[in-house]
């Protein structure tokens, strides 16, 4: 049963700052051994995780929707943008001649130059070290059973991240395991690979990587420390890709060790 949101107060300064990994490593550390001894503040860990995800799951739809109605104004402004250059082209072309549009075609050149679209390094580390999550075969699905969850499966292999989670959120909960269905969940939203969403999939792979009877916990703490590199938070995410790579029954073992060996993870 979710405690009630006043049992939230005690403890919000220290939730939200452990959930936006603003402590250090000491204060980290001992928050954490707090959750497992203290009852109190483990239920208001579990409501104020619960709400945050709730609130990020409208903010993110929100958000999708703004970013479409941006992207639709900027490619608007960029094809008038686009046809006012061309006429000026022509008219200079037309006043100027030869010499004129010999400095037009420079301009364009250098302007091409300073906004062509860079490649941050990140991206390409990203790419290079991230080992994404496979998701559940399908003789483990078995669709006749739980046709849901096999098309959010499909949609989450096509690449269709948004759809598929919102599809997983329709699967019951009474014919998949609590802890699975938040697994995916965090992985649905971190593949997304947009700040706001790697963000909002931390609380659901921070919850099962707690959870030390689950299947999916040590697999949940390689992708949760990804999740922490992704967003830049290096301590956080060094610590738990450590734990991680010492940790010879995690499948991500050697990928978190390469990860730590190489210089892509910027030192602390």
């Amino acid at each position: 049963m979710t405690p009630p949101v006043a049992d939230l107060r005690p403890y919000l300064d220290e939730l939200e700052r452990f959930a936006d990994g603003q402590m250090n490593t000491a204060e980290q550390e001992a928050f954490e051994v707090r959750l497992e001894k203290d009852p109190a503040l483990y239920q208001a860990y579990q409501a104020y995780e619960q709400l945050a995800a709730d609130l990020r799951w409208v903010a993110g739809h929100e958000t999708l929707y703004q970013r479409l109605l941006a992207l639709d104004r900027r490619l608007d402004q960029r094809q008038d943008a686009l046809t006012r250059i061309k006429r000026r082209q022509r008219r200079l072309q037309r006043q100027w001649g030869v010499v004129v549009a010999v400095s037009v075609v420079a301009m364009l050149a250098v302007w091409w130059f300073l906004m062509r679209p860079a490649t941050p390094d990140l991206e390409t580390a990203w790419s290079r070290y991230y080992v994404p999550e496979a998701g559940l075969m399908d003789e483990v699905i078995q669709e006749s059973r739980r046709p849901l969850l096999a098309e959010a499966m499909r949609q989450y292999r096509d690449g269709h991240y948004t759809p598929a989670l919102y599809t997983l959120r329709r699967v019951p909960t009474s014919s998949l395991g609590q802890d699975t269905l938040t697994y995916y969940s965090g992985i649905f939203l971190l593949s997304q690979n947009e700040p706001e969403q790697v963000r909002a999939a931390q609380p659901f792979l921070r919850r099962v990587a707690m959870q030390s009877g689950s299947r999916l916990e040590k697999r949940a703490r390689y992708h949760l420390g990804m999740a922490y590199w992704r967003n830049q938070q290096i301590t956080a995410a060094r610590n738990t890709l450590r734990a991680v790579a010492n940790d010879a029954r995690n499948p991500y073992q050697e990928a978190a060790r390469q990860l730590l060996r190489s210089n892509a993870l910027p030192q602390e």
